[in-house]
């Protein structure tokens, strides 16, 4: 692998339904991928041309969602992060964008199941208890 290709995540907006599909393979698979093997992985569920695949690998890294490096002549693309920091980076943009975060917030944890106000309460702990001792 002669050359690499590597950026940094930033903001991103919610992934379109085949962006979402690309980034389950990349994030499912243990190494880089070629367009030809993501295209393979998806021909089994979906009808998709090879240069659809391509297009949608080009723009996830030029939005930064990718990393790729050179292989020969193809490229091959990972997950720049993993999907919870992209979920991650998706919330706090939309907070970014809410205008009123504080009412934001509220709404959201008025959404929340049980088990996920839990596990809010827990990382806010977390969080109480390193702030704390450092």
């Amino acid at each position: 692998m002669a050359s690499e290709e590597k950026v940094q995540p930033q903001a991103p907006r919610p992934l379109g339904d085949l962006e979402r599909l690309v980034m389950e393979q990349l994030w499912a698979a243990p190494a880089a991928l070629t367009v030809r093997e993501v295209h393979e992985q998806l021909s089994g569920t979906r009808e998709l041309a090879y240069t659809t695949v391509m297009t949608v690998l080009d723009r996830l890294a030029k939005k930064k969602l990718t990393e790729r490096e050179r292989d020969g002549k193809a490229w091959r693309y990972r997950a720049a992060a993993p999907r919870e920091e992209l979920a991650a980076d998706l919330m706090r943009d939309a907070l970014d964008r809410a205008g009123d975060r504080r009412e934001a917030l509220v709404r959201f944890v008025g959404q929340v199941s049980d088990e996920e106000a839990a596990l809010l309460r827990e990382a806010l702990s977390r969080l109480d208890g390193q702030e704390q001792s450092g």
